[in-house]
């Protein structure tokens, strides 16, 4: 394709699907081109890629099969990752790279062929195993840049079995290769995914439909979850990016059950709720006597995964000493139960880590091992808060609802009015999808009260429910509001979702008032006067129950795996906790 009729051409999509596809199409026809004028017997352009990846992880993944009228579903073969691998290559020496895949070489153009360093962990002959078996012997990746900064890659692979160890016809169509993804990379990095096909199912893809695991995804989600599908066939770690409550539990559950190990166990390790001294025993597992209080054994984390997935959540809280042992446990798949003498068990399993927080930047400050990061950063993915997916919060809040009720073994329906829908979705939600949920376990214990066989939330009790409207003087609402938190923690824990054993709940809540408290008042004296409590002021004792109940509220966050709300953080932070 002519450069200025590929501009013309992009210039007209509105979407970057429809501008993937054009510029997938225009790197086919010039490789294609290529081999017929190098006269190779047998060589054939096979499949184009596009790669959208920002900094922090995978925001999409776009495939065009040669002769193909459409693109493809990313994951579709299992065996279409491979070339992502030399993402730290090209990204180090900022220009393509041609890769001979049975030689196993990478040459950055301008630059010497050497032995490809595929990092982040992939196997570099199952991966060059796994291309010969879907026939591509070469390789070529381009940086896709976006205005000041690289947004991503685009890949060529190309089958010629009398080319191997050759360097093939990628210097003869470089530059054409190369203004293409020049003109291309401000399109595909600005233009929105497709807008949602009427019925649900973003972009009309029947199997994002009606998921129990997923059963919301809107179009910002779309293409991200088009991406764990592939990812989802991979063995490599896969590392989920968010805030707090964008659901990276429930999508690391979706991911193992649709990877090859659905059958086997799915297990989950919270770092938040595990102290640092015993965090490679919860991972590990212990043997009775290895340590003071060890009084049984105990099968860790590892262990419980067999032939599993294994997530890892909070994986920025992991302690430097447990960072050193998962890192060996990833690079050799094998660990050490503490206490048993015996040899080192093999580990089959899947590892997927989950975080909120910048793991590169924790990396440059010393709190994260580089060489773990480099580990872990395998497949990345970033989910999106909600404030930045307001399409699909009224399906979530239905379906949040409809959950409720059903936990309730109500008869009738429950509804969500239209004007409540759009109400939540102007929302910001700082907490995400588990306030949310909060939110809307409320606004259904408001409806309740109105009676009737059917549920239905109309704006006033959302409104009620996020907080607006609740005053001193309506005593009736925080009344309400106070009920609808002790019903929602009733439910998670007769559910089995949660358990608070051990933990003093109403010394907990104490905590946490008194956390606000502090932060209204400003003084720690003046709190505990505002919450009726000033006879500890004369006995001077309030510092001592500050901090117990302060204590006691982390330890509820704690088994809630739920993070401290802003307040109580900052008080933990000034008692040094």
């Amino acid at each position: 394709m002519d450069p200025t009729d590929l501009l013309d051409a992009l210039r007209g999509e509105r979407d970057v699907e429809a501008a993937a596809e054009q510029t997938l199409r225009a790197l086919l026809d010039i490789v294609s081109q290529a081999l017929e004028d190098a006269e190779l017997p047998n060589a054939r352009a096979l499949r184009a890629m596009l790669h959208l990846r920002p900094d922090d992880g995978y925001a999409g993944l776009y495939v065009l099969e040669q002769g193909a009228p459409t693109l493809t579903a990313p994951g579709e073969d299992g065996a279409l990752l491979p070339s992502a691998t030399v993402w730290a290559l090209m990204r180090a020496e900022g220009v393509p790279v041609a890769v001979d895949v049975a030689m196993q070489t990478a040459q950055p153009r301008g630059g010497e062929a050497r032995e490809v360093e595929w990092g982040g962990g992939f196997d570099v002959k199952a991966s060059a195993h796994r291309l010969l078996q879907r026939q591509a012997t070469h390789l070529y990746m381009l940086p896709l840049h976006a205005p000041g900064r690289l947004a991503g890659m685009l890949s060529v692979e190309a089958a010629c079995l009398e080319a191997m160890g050759t360097p093939f016809v990628w210097p003869a169509c470089a530059d054409a290769l190369e203004r293409v993804a020049a003109l291309a990379g401000p399109y595909l990095a600005a233009l929105p995914p497709p807008a949602s096909a009427p019925g649900g199912g973003a972009s009309g893809d029947d199997r994002l439909r009606d998921d129990p695991l997923l059963p919301v995804v809107g179009d910002r989600m779309a293409p991200i979850v088009r991406v764990l599908r592939a990812f989802a066939g991979e063995e490599e770690t896969l590392l989920v990016r968010g805030e707090t409550g964008t659901g990276k539990s429930r999508l690391a559950r979706w991911v193992h059950a649709h990877s090859a190990r659905q059958s086997g166990p799915f297990e989950v390790l919270d770092l938040l709720a595990v102290p640092d001294e015993t965090q490679l025993g919860e991972l590990f597992g212990w043997r009775r006597g290895a340590f003071t209080g060890a009084v049984n054994d105990h099968a860790g984390a590892v262990a419980r995964a067999e032939r599993g997935t294994l997530f890892i959540d909070e994986i920025d809280k992991l302690s430097l000493r447990a960072q050193a042992g998962l890192l060996t446990l990833l690079e050799e798949r094998r660990f050490r139960v503490m206490g048993d003498r015996g040899a080192p068990r093999e580990a089959d399993v899947r590892f997927v880590v989950g975080t909120n927080t910048d793991l590169a930047q924790a990396v440059r400050e010393g709190r994260f091992r580089e060489d773990l990061y480099y580990r872990i950063n395998v497949l990345p993915v970033a989910l999106p808060p909600l404030r930045e997916r307001a399409d699909e919060i009224p399906s979530w809040a239905t379906f949040m609802l409809s959950r409720h009720h059903a936990e309730k073994r109500r008869d009738g329906a429950v509804n969500l009015t239209a004007e409540a829908g759009h109400i939540l979705a102007r929302h910001p939600w700082p907490g995400n999808l588990r306030e949310l949920d909060n939110v809307m376990r409320r606004a259904y214990t408001f409806a309740a009260m109105d009676g009737g066989d059917t549920v239905t939330v109309e704006a006033q009790h959302a409104t009620t429910a996020m907080g607006a409207g609740l005053t001193p003087r309506a005593a009736e609402g925080l009344v309400a509001a106070l009920a609808a938190a002790a019903d929602t923690l009733a439910t998670r824990l007769a559910s089995g979702d949660a358990s608070v054993d051990g933990v003093d709940v109403p010394a907990a809540f104490s905590g946490l008032l008194l956390a606000a408290a502090i932060d209204t008042t400003g003084t720690r004296d003046e709190a505990f006067r505002l919450v009726g409590r000033g006879r500890l002021l004369d006995n001077r004792n309030h510092h001592k129950a500050l901090k117990r109940e302060a204590v006691r509220a982390l330890e509820l966050c704690h088994a809630l795996r739920e993070p401290p709300p802003p307040t109580l953080a900052r008080l933990l932070e000034t008692l040094g906790l």
